[in-house]
């Protein structure tokens, strides 16, 4: 398996109380996380916003079997090739974890059809992430409810489709609540919204949620079974299938 851990490498190089929990970058502890829990033979590269068409050319999305996308200030600095192209290739099977504040991103909004707006969002609370779906591959290990001590509050309603399948909802200490794992099926590929992964908090050094992570990269992965491709063109004859 290949994955691409994408950052916008802004706010960690901006603001202390962000470099002080992650000095090195959201991509670096995420990358770990990725290479503690996947297979030995997993190959977890790093792409960054600033790098020449933000380290998403086509050779390496067409050599990456799952992206994640961790954005939140810079959204509207990248460019529509960068989000088509991505999108095409979600669309033709490669997985997509959306991370945080990512649901407001281009891309995000490309594939969900929606803003990602929130109604509300509030620094500092405590949360409690619940399994919805129990048995589904994304929760394997993973402890019910998973106890987030600090992080940020996004409430509801969130402006995003229904989720073919709702993994997780979080509650917060003021009452609200927000679908906070989400997946859908696009075209061949899988989409995944993680909500947990505020940058001023620790959360992604959480054994539980590096788990997850791990979980919803196994699952957003392509399958193996190869894609039968017609070669035909033109006007298909009846019973064409018979002699495919």
């Amino acid at each position: 398996m290949k994955v691409t851990v994408w950052n916008e490498f802004f706010e960690e190089r901006t603001y202390p109380s962000v470099s002080s929990v992650y000095p090195d970058g959201l991509h670096t502890v995420l990358r770990q996380a990725l290479i503690e829990h996947l297979d030995p033979g997993a190959e977890v590269r790093v792409a960054l916003q600033e790098e020449p068409g933000h380290g998403l050319g086509p050779e390496v999305l067409d050599d990456t079997d799952v992206l994640l996308w961790w954005s939140h200030l810079k959204d509207d600095e990248v460019t529509d090739e960068v989000v088509e192209r991505v999108r095409r290739r979600v669309l033709d099977g490669m997985g997509l974890l959306i991370l945080h504040s990512a649901i407001g991103s281009k891309i995000a909004k490309a594939l969900l059809g929606t803003s990602g707006a929130m109604t509300g969002w509030r620094h500092g609370d405590s949360e409690l992430l619940w399994t919805v779906l129990p048995g589904h591959e994304i929760v394997a290990g993973v402890p019910n409810p998973v106890v987030i001590p600090s992080g940020e509050m996004y409430g509801e309603p969130l402006d995003i489709p229904a989720p073919d399948e709702l993994v997780f909802i979080s509650s917060y200490e003021g009452g609200e609540v927000l679908r906070s794992g989400c997946g859908w099926h696009r075209g061949r590929g899988r989409v995944f919204f993680f909500a947990p992964g505020h940058e001023e908090a620790p959360i992604y050094f959480q054994p539980e949620i590096r788990r997850i992570l791990a979980n919803a990269v196994r699952w957003a992965a392509p399958s193996a079974q190869p894609q039968p491709k017609s070669t035909r063109s033109g006007e298909y004859p009846k019973n064409w299938w018979v002699q495919a």
